[in-house]
């Protein structure tokens, strides 16, 4: 669906927001306002990765929002991330998506219909700094998972679930970061220093505080893994321990049990009168004994 958002009639510049079009709609579009071939080419690519490229009498910029909805295995850049294709001249921009983007109305309600925007470049920096806002959210929720993952890890026994969980939340953590380093160029190119002003610094901003915030998550995601390996590690010493333990006490008891329980005819230990109860409190002498050497040894 192609719609106007910005007559050039009304203001200084002209929006066109084009939703889930066809290949038919994608090269009227591409007709009327002459844009290349290989620009609408990278449109029609679901899983492409930011880019900011100046073709000719336009930019062109592939620009990816966090996705409103994300499933809990949700592990690639297609399925985190929704792609806005922008083209932008002097007094033109055009925005092209597959998926709903309801931040367009909010920028054309908020912005262009109160006459904030004065041309197609401040739309392009309400368009970046919206969807940088888009990881702002997600961020908060990353957080309380990893939160989620170390009160379970140090406070609570362990889950067979807790290592598929960890694996996808670092899956997540790093692939929007590597969405966000990509989109660095994007930024740099909207608020360049020679014409900087409130506005786009404010998206600059924006975009530092989110790096800075997703390095941390990836920083702490890396952290708990490593921290869920040392403690599985650490949980399967303990039983070798404690496995060891019991064997080095009844190794002597087995022992002493298989010399008596062999069917030799002249054992003459086992004419005893007192033999039985004789090894009995040999067996209870030697756990005891053993049981003092551990505990000096500080084993136990």
């Amino acid at each position: 669906m192609i719609k106007t958002l910005a007559e050039p009639s009304e203001f200084h510049f002209e929006w066109v927001d084009v939703n889930d079009p066809s290949k038919e709609e994608l090269h009227e579009v591409a007709r009327r306002y002459e844009l290349h071939d290989s620009s609408v080419e990278d449109c029609l690519q679901p899983d492409h990765l930011p880019k900011h490229e100046n073709v000719g009498p336009y930019v062109f910029i592939i620009f990816r929002l966090h996705a409103e909805k994300v499933a809990s295995q949700a592990d690639t850049v297609q399925e985190l991330t929704d792609k806005i294709a922008i083209f932008m001249k002097d007094n033109l921009i055009i925005t092209i998506h597959r998926n709903p983007w309801p931040q367009s109305e909010e920028i054309n309600e908020n912005f262009v219909k109160k006459g904030l925007c004065k041309s197609a470049h401040h739309i392009l920096n309400e368009i970046v700094k919206s969807g940088l806002k888009t990881y702002d959210a997600r961020a908060v929720e990353l957080t309380a998972e990893i939160e989620y993952f170390e009160e379970n890890m140090f406070l609570k026994n362990r889950k067979a679930s807790l290592l598929e969980g960890l694996y996808y939340l670092k899956r997540k953590v790093d692939v929007t970061r590597r969405i966000l380093l990509l989109s660095n160029e994007i930024i740099e190119k909207t608020d360049p220093k020679e014409h900087s002003d409130t506005y786009t610094r404010d998206t600059r901003d924006l975009y530092v505080k989110l790096h800075s915030i997703y390095d941390s998550l990836f920083e702490n995601t890396n952290h708990l893994l490593s921290i869920y390996f040392s403690i599985s590690s650490q949980r399967t010493n303990e039983i070798i321990r404690v496995l060891t333990i019991f064997s080095v006490f009844f190794m002597p008891l087995t022992f002493i049990v298989g010399v008596y329980g062999m069917n030799f005819e002249f054992m003459p230990e086992l004419k005893m009168k007192f033999g039985y109860p004789g090894v009995m409190i040999a067996m209870a002498a030697i756990t005891g004994l053993i049981y003092l050497w551990f505990k000096r040894r500080g084993w136990l």
